[in-house]
């Protein structure tokens, strides 16, 4: 009889399949339990999602194809590494003051003075941007350095404390301690209030200056998009450097404006 069992007496008499024989049933593929979740959900490994995370692997040397743990560990490092440079580098940023700024702008009102403080620092994060942005568009595109994000917030950080100059709202204390304030503010994205002295009081001891770094690292990070525009090319990576250096200085007038101190009322020596 044909088939895949065929039908045969056994050796006492009692009817089955034949010797050495298996069933449809034994022999068919085990179907997957539906139950089952995929191996990344029950390994119990952290999965790093959004383009945040991607981006910061192919910013970091040495991230891609890595481990999770690994990864993770690098990036914190490149991180610390940034927000290092970004601290040394803020006393040494040039920054002008009200009367320097004004005799460059004859004439000009408080929020017009602002407004060609903030255009200008627009073009230069733009510039970074777009060499970034041109950089990623190469065959074989170059990590990100550490240079390029210094740089944008150095721009950024420069424009905060000279519009706190136009605003009549210069931070109280030495040229080192104005800077770790504008740092601060840059890090929190508003104004410096003056009339608390703790938040001028920045001398960077041990603890301070692990919680600044943390400050930076976190900022960083939630901007990484921005700093790094990778395969976007060089207009787009101008255009986002841009928006984004706009927004901050929006943030930070909306708030000095609250407190603003007239041209008129300041020391003679501040105007």
């Amino acid at each position: 009889m044909a088939g895949v069992n065929p039908f045969r007496k056994g050796p006492k008499g009692v009817s089955g399949p034949a010797a050495g024989a298996r069933s449809r049933d034994e022999t068919a593929p085990v179907p997957a339990d539906p139950t089952a979740l995929p191996t990344e959900r029950t390994s119990g490994a952290p999965q790093e999602r959004g383009r945040t995370a991607s981006l910061a692997d192919s910013a970091v040397p040495g991230t891609t194809g890595a481990a999770a743990p690994g990864r993770r560990g690098r990036v914190r490092a490149w991180l610390a590494v940034i927000a290092d440079r970004i601290i040394a580098a803020a006393p040494r940023i040039p920054v002008r003051d009200l009367a320097t700024l004004r005799a460059q702008f004859p004439g000009l009102t408080p929020e017009e003075l602002a407004d060609k403080l903030v255009a200008g620092a627009c073009g230069g994060t733009a510039t970074v941007g777009a060499g970034v942005g041109a950089a990623a568009m190469l065959p074989v595109p170059p990590a990100v350095p550490a240079a390029e994000i210094t740089g944008v917030a150095s721009i950024e950080i420069k424009l905060i404390a000279e519009l706190h100059e136009v605003y009549g709202l210069r931070p109280a204390g030495n040229f080192r301690q104005r800077a770790m304030a504008c740092l601060t503010s840059w890090t929190e994205e508003r104004g410096i209030d003056i009339a608390r002295p703790a938040s001028l009081n920045i001398a960077l001891g041990g603890p301070a200056k692990r919680e600044l770094r943390q400050q930076i690292m976190k900022r960083t990070l939630r901007n990484l998009p921005n700093l790094t525009p990778f395969m976007v090319g060089a207009t787009v990576g101008a255009l986002m450097n841009r928006r984004d250096t706009r927004k901050l200085a929006e943030k930070i007038r909306k708030d000095l404006r609250t407190k603003q101190v007239p041209w008129d009322d300041l020391p003679a020596s501040d105007g």
